[in-house]
């Protein structure tokens, strides 16, 4: 029998080591609109499906000691908006993503002194005593998943630098304005880096 994390409502889903002691622990959990803080850039605008499922691994050690690491194997898909890098007018995108993650206590590395890590233990996450957040995972793994750039259409023109105006809705009368003399010496360099291409 696998036990079934289905919790819509709660915020802060802890995953535990005590919990995963006998068998995997099945997770499906929506994240509802605002229940996590991303960036000022992006809004989660729809509910957020998150479907996998937890592990405990053993790592034994010297001594006869041993870790308790946690697998995290999920996936994600929900709709969202991220602003405009020219305009920053807001633009919907479905962001979606499947994870493979292992995480450790925190406390399990705590040596003094500095020690060398290997290849896999770049990929290892740490968990604090309370548990893993599985907000805290999926929250990084949305931000992971972002764009390098992202614009409403190829062709937008963005703000105007001196009235701030959306020149994709409607045009200003800056560029009329004599220019600001700060800006004189960059136009210079601009015009001569041209001559000489």
């Amino acid at each position: 029998m696998t036990f079934t994390l289905n919790l819509h409502t709660l915020k802060d889903v802890l995953i535990t080591p005590l919990q995963l002691v006998d068998e995997p622990l099945e997770i499906d959990e929506t994240i509802q609109p605002g229940a996590l803080d991303y960036t000022s850039e992006l809004r989660q605008v729809g509910p957020l499906p998150v479907k996998g499922s937890a592990d405990l691994l053993i790592e034994h050690r010297d001594q006869g000691s041993h870790v308790n690491d946690i697998r995290l194997r999920a996936s994600y898909h929900g709709d969202f908006e991220i602003l405009c890098a020219r305009c920053v007018e807001p633009v919907a995108t479905t962001l979606a993503g499947d994870f493979d993650l292992l995480f450790r206590p925190e406390e399990a590395d705590a040596i003094a002194g500095e020690h060398a890590i290997t290849p896999d233990e770049t990929e290892i996450g740490y968990y604090q005593e309370s548990g893993l957040s599985l907000e805290d995972v999926v929250r990084e793994q949305v931000l992971l998943s972002l764009p390098g750039r992202t614009l409403c259409k190829e062709d937008c023109k963005g703000l105007c630098p001196r009235c701030g105006q959306n020149l994709n809705l409607a045009t200003c009368s800056c560029g009329e304005a004599p220019a600001n003399p700060q800006w004189n010496a960059l136009a210079d360099l601009a015009s001569k880096l041209e001559l000489k291409h």
